[in-house]
């Protein structure tokens, strides 16, 4: 039984995958702290999900919402934050 069944509100996962050996970690760290404090209990989860290869990607819902390669390389809280304001407010 999903949760609209159950009567709650469904709510969407945030996964944020990172470079390791591109010491990303602290980043990720800062962009689900962000995240949750953004969103609070209208997500389920931000889940770190350890990567390689130079990836910061965040994805909703299995959906690629942000991508470090999309754009000039940095690592935009703010436009993270945005671009998963957008998808959850479009589910």
């Amino acid at each position: 039984m999903d949760g609209a069944a159950l009567g709650r509100t469904v709510m969407s996962e945030v996964n944020i995958e990172y470079c390791v050996p591109c010491g990303l970690l602290e980043h990720a760290v800062e962009t689900q702290e962000a995240l949750l404090e953004a969103f609070g209990n209208d997500l389920d989860g931000v889940r770190l999900q350890p990567g390689g290869g130079g990836v910061f990607e965040v994805s909703v819902d299995d959906e690629l919402v942000w991508d470090r390669d999309d754009g000039d390389g940095e690592i935009d809280s703010t436009a993270i934050t945005e671009a998963i304001r957008d998808r959850v407010a479009h589910a």
